[in-house]
């Protein structure tokens, strides 16, 4: 009888998988485990780290990648990962990353529901399968807040409704936010054509309304709604069809000790559990005259600078947020808020005389990218040293421009925040020192 192929598991990998020794990459696997690869994966000995998934359409769905590992492995697994790549990056002199984490599930505060009729007309909730674009139906969620999946039963409950069935028919996807305590909740439509009648906003703004009570009756939490078209759409068809909107305009979330306007559909941050932790190790101990806090998205980090620095510059390029800037600006003068992509104005503050004691950068998945850092280079020849924060979602992009960052700066701390449990992804906070 002829042997198994089998390889046995070395190393974790950025994006879920994982190395064997036969230089194969594998999905769903842990370090140390012995696997037959064909005709598919099994698993023939086991890690002790290996729990039963949460999630039924876990291996399926595309959201999660670590949920068949308990939670102290998965920590170690991305503490492992952000290591490797910093190394990869020739940064291998640095303070050891300490790991800051809370619940491994229900953390989300935001999700976005596909809705998709099946063969038998019913309209469903899900998210794509692995790897593909393919609809998969969900009958559950467990790293969303139960607000968020309570929420989106209830509306697919009600498609027997002729009116909320008609708007559930023309959604491509739904999202839903909620605070971190699960009392408000604001939905989003978008909508694959626009509702008949769209040719007079007035009609499928009164359709809006209405279906909104109807959902406002069976989910209390309710606070606000808007339709709008797809941005894949023809832009000729948007012209036609501005959207809808019914009440609050965004949320009141409160966070790490004050209350956060949040617009619908502006950037805030998805673990409900961790958001207070996060905001502590930015601005914990930093005060002086003048802070830069870029990608500022709705002021999470400006509004804690500000009760510590004489003035705080936030730096936000998106439409939504930067509206939310400019409400704190009127509400406090220590902050300056400034609608302008963060690379354009470290261009021209770069060139000027005056220089922060404290930058904060936050950007996104892109990282800042080799212009902005040397231009972080550059501001810091100045004769007082200059701190940074660096804030990233992406690990990839953070050791790209930490190499162009130091030695200019110096790294002083690194603390791995694990914002999203039983997935790939983590945040990293580095603290860096300019030198004097």
């Amino acid at each position: 009888m002829p042997t198994e192929p089998t390889t046995r598991v070395l190393h974790p990998l950025y994006g879920g998988n994982f190395t064997s020794d036969s230089g194969v990459s594998l999905p769903f696997v842990l370090s140390g485990e012995l696997v037959r690869t064909t005709p598919e994966l099994r698993v023939l000995e086991p890690s002790p780290d290996r729990t039963t998934p949460a999630c039924e359409h876990f291996g399926a769905c595309g959201g999660c990648h670590y949920q068949h590992a308990n939670y102290d492995a998965q920590l170690s697994l991305k503490r492992e990962i952000l290591g490797n790549l910093l190394a990869a990056s020739g940064l291998t002199e640095l303070p050891s990353i300490q790991v800051e984490s809370a619940e491994a599930l229900g953390y989300r505060n935001r999700i976005r529901l596909r809705i998709e009729a099946g063969p038998d007309g019913v309209l469903r909730a899900g998210y794509s399968r692995r790897a593909s674009n393919e609809f998969l139906a969900i009958r559950m969620c467990p790293i969303a807040a139960p607000a968020l999946w309570r929420a989106a039963e209830t509306i697919l409950q009600l498609q027997t409704d002729p009116l909320v069935h008609r708007w559930l028919t023309l959604t491509a996807e739904l999202e839903l936010f909620t605070t971190a305590a699960e009392s408000k909740l604001q939905l989003q439509f978008f909508l694959r054509s626009a509702p008949r009648g769209a040719r007079s906003p007035d009609t499928g703004q009164r359709s809006f309304e209405a279906v909104c009570d109807r959902l406002r009756r069976a989910i209390p939490e309710l606070t606000g709604a808007s339709a709008t078209l797809d941005s894949d759409l023809n832009r000729r068809t948007r012209r036609a069809w501005p959207g809808a909107t019914w009440g609050a305009a965004g949320l009141s979330y409160p966070a790490a000790g004050r209350n956060y306007w949040v617009p619908r559909g502006a950037f805030f941050q998805v673990n409900r559990f961790l958001i207070d932790r996060l905001v502590e190790l930015v601005a914990e101990n930093k005060s002086g005259g003048l802070a830069w806090d870029l990608y500022a998205g709705v002021g999470l980090f400006t509004r804690a600078l500000a009760e510590s620095f004489a003035h705080v510059v936030a730096v936000e390029g998106a439409e939504a947020a930067a509206s939310s800037l400019a409400t704190l600006k009127s509400r406090d003068g220590k902050i300056e808020a400034i609608h302008a992509a963060t690379l354009d104005f470290l261009r021209v503050r770069a060139l000027q005389r005056e220089r922060p004691e404290l930058i904060v950068l936050d950007p996104p998945r892109a990282g800042i990218g080799q212009e902005a850092a040397q231009l972080l280079t550059r501001i810091a020849a100045t004769p007082n040293p200059i701190q940074l924060v660096y804030v990233s979602c992406d690990p990839t992009t953070l050791a790209r421009d930490l190499a162009i960052l130091t030695p200019t700066y110096t790294i002083q701390s690194i603390h791995l925040i694990d914002l999203f449990p039983q997935t790939f992804h983590m945040e990293t906070i580095v603290h860096l020192q300019g030198a004097p």
